[in-house]
């Protein structure tokens, strides 16, 4: 690759660039990408077009205040007059797309579960593991140990790692607490965590992951939490604005569809919209729950059925895929990747980053994963985890692709084709992520 981070006054570094938006001139022109991945448009792509991705070879971007003013060829955009008195970033023939969307993951969580990961490679299973106190049990003691600080340090430091992956925007779950006070500390540090540092974070509620070990003694606990969830915590998070979405774990050892559908009609009433994770152990009928609710997505779906996949196919509920977790668990069975896409469903891609089961915060690897085990093409990976991830979040209008008025959010890769960024698994290529205009990761980090 040639060339490098220049601006017009001559310097050679990254830093002039970085975090600083009071500093940064009129425009920036982003020159010099061997294959610019626009995916132009705010329409989720379904079947077909999942492959389309609008590229345009030698490309560059105009940036202003953090917005895309214009978009093509090198030659087209330094002609413009407004690009005359801008810095210049020079991307040296690498890819550059929009910057991924993440669309499921547990930012908030205390430590890693590393003891029981030894635990499943001797062969113990994940409801095994479950019932003698691991698993999500185990993360929650955790949690409410932790004080915020500890908590907010460790996510900080996940977030940079995101954004050296080429992640510029986040959804994250509460779903560590299951009580009052833990899960509201969740989602106030969420909210924290988004005024103080650049990537994006979406907020959803997940006080219904599993019941917590205080109400399993009774046979009425469930029932009371439920309760819990739907007069007292679902109301006090929306009041006060601590997040858009709720979420519920329908599963064997989790909730029941019935237990789902009371919980998440209790977060409509109160403006949260429903998502759901459904279909990953066992068949409960989650996923057409979530169609008939209206959900934003439903996530995981290994054990859906032909007639699941036909009524994600007819719906605007994304089909949101998380093939990390089959990996680290060590599960032979995907979700049927090719059968959504076929069918005509939107399929989305996400980490689902958390302690126990996708400890991972490499969108490229969850890319490389698709592409082996989902048999995806990397164009219909890219794709899933950029625009349809977005539309799973409500952001289709400003992030997921780049076109006009769109935020400058990119992910560049040192590559000389896209095709390169799954094929290199378990390797970081992403030699720089931009989030409104500014870099906020650079690979090589030269000094001002």
């Amino acid at each position: 690759m040639r060339g490098g981070l220049r601006c017009i006054s001559g310097c050679a570094g990254w830093s002039c660039l970085r975090h600083n938006t009071r500093d940064l001139p009129t425009s920036l022109l982003i020159t010099g990408a061997s294959q610019l991945l626009t995916l132009g448009g705010c329409d989720p792509r379904r079947g077909a077009a999942l492959a389309h991705l609008g590229i345009i070879q030698d490309g560059a971007l105009l940036v202003g205040d953090g917005l895309i003013r214009a978009l093509g060829t090198r030659r087209t955009l330094e002609a413009l007059p407004e690009a005359r008195g801008a810095k210049i970033l020079d991307l040296g023939g690498r890819v550059a797309l929009p910057g991924f969307v993440d669309s499921h993951t547990h930012l908030i969580h205390a430590a890693s579960r590393a003891e029981e990961y030894e635990m499943k490679i001797a062969g113990r299973s994940y409801e095994e593991i479950a019932r003698k106190g691991g698993g999500i049990l185990n993360s929650v003691k955790k949690l409410r140990a932790a004080t915020s600080e500890a908590l907010k340090r460790r996510a900080r430091q996940a977030l940079a790692q995101f954004a050296a992956y080429g992640t510029t925007t986040i959804e994250a779950k509460s779903g560590y607490g299951l009580d009052v006070a833990s899960e509201l500390k969740i989602l106030r540090l969420h909210k924290e965590l988004a005024a103080d540092q650049p990537l994006d974070i979406v907020s959803t509620f997940l006080g219904a992951h599993i019941v917590p070990r205080e109400y399993r003694e009774s046979p009425t606990g469930a029932k009371r939490y439920i309760r819990l969830l739907t007069e007292k915590l679902i109301p006090e998070v929306a009041q006060a604005k601590l997040a858009e979405y709720c979420d519920v774990f329908c599963d064997r050892g989790a909730f029941t569809r019935e237990q789902a559908k009371q919980i998440l009609e209790a977060g409509k009433r109160h403006g949260l919209a429903p998502r759901l994770h459904a279909e990953q152990l066992t068949r409960r009928g989650a996923a057409q729950l979530a169609v008939e609710l209206g959900a934003a997505s439903c996530d995981h779906l290994e054990q859906v059925n032909s007639s699941d996949i036909a009524a994600l196919a007819k719906s605007e509920t994304v089909a949101t895929l998380l093939p990390g977790c089959d990996f680290h668990l060590g599960l032979e069975h995907y979700a049927p990747a090719r059968k959504l896409i076929d069918s005509g469903a939107i399929v989305a891609l996400a980490t689902d980053y958390n302690p126990g089961t996708s400890p991972t915060v490499s969108m490229p690897m969850i890319l490389s994963l698709a592409c082996t085990q989902l048999r995806m093409t990397p164009a219909e990976a890219i794709t899933a985890a950029t625009i349809n991830a977005a539309y799973a979040l409500g952001r289709e209008r400003h992030i997921g692709s780049l076109g006009v008025g769109k935020f400058a959010d990119l992910a560049v890769f040192e590559v000389a084709d896209y095709r390169e960024i799954p094929y290199y698994f378990g390797m970081n290529t992403c030699w720089l992520t931009i989030k409104r205009g500014v870099v906020v990761h650079a690979a090589n980090k030269t000094a001002h």
